[in-house]
């Protein structure tokens, strides 16, 4: 029991250390307008492109849809998903979420975008997200962070492709314009196929 608690501690200190916070804006006080928080991911911010895990099915872990209710991945199967693990409290992850937004509004016929934070508390991220326009996003909550760990990244914005299949076709670690060319270029391959 001490030894599980001990590498549950490890974990969670991995991933809040996993957020890139070279780029994350300083910390604001509540309420206060934050210009940098909320402008979209530059093209200087690309995240590495992982494609070891190629071919690997969706982890079964249960999560929180917008109303509270279990969900998994597999409910989304039959069209390519793009899952985003993201946190209120994480400035890259807060930086590309409009980018996220312009791609599940463009993309919507061909590919599903689906958005988990890992932030501990439902209400942290309603709040959040009831101060933000992304009318094509929805909130989702893993508030254990099983997502986070199943990965095994250590970071985040942490970011998978799946196939209509269910099988992984890369995954981005670190932040991305999701909106720009670099992106655009490794989401082709899986839009054109019609996978």
């Amino acid at each position: 029991m001490r030894l599980e608690i001990f590498g549950l501690l490890g974990s969670c200190a991995l991933l809040l250390a996993g957020c890139d916070k070279q780029s994350a804006p300083a910390p604001q006080a509540e309420g206060a307008p934050s210009a940098q928080s909320d402008a979209p991911a530059g093209p200087e911010q690309a995240g590495t492109v992982d494609m070891s895990h190629r071919g690997e099915a969706m982890p079964s872990v249960v999560f929180e849809d917008p109303k509270g209710l279990p969900a998994t991945l597999a409910d989304f199967k039959g069209k390519p998903l793009l899952v985003n693990l993201w946190a209120t409290w994480c400035g890259p992850c807060v930086a590309e979420m409009p980018t996220l937004d312009t791609i599940a509004g463009r993309e919507a016929a061909r590919l599903q975008v689906v958005v988990i934070s890992q932030d501990s508390n439902r209400a942290l991220v309603d709040s959040w997200w009831a101060k933000r326009s992304l009318p094509h996003l929805k909130p989702y909550l893993d508030a254990k962070s099983d997502l986070g760990f199943a990965y095994n990244t250590g970071m985040l914005p942490t970011t998978i492709l799946y196939d209509a299949k269910g099988k992984e076709v890369w995954r981005v670690i670190g932040s991305m314009n999701w909106d720009g060319p670099r992106a655009n270029t490794l989401l082709a391959e899986i839009l054109e196929a019609g996978n």
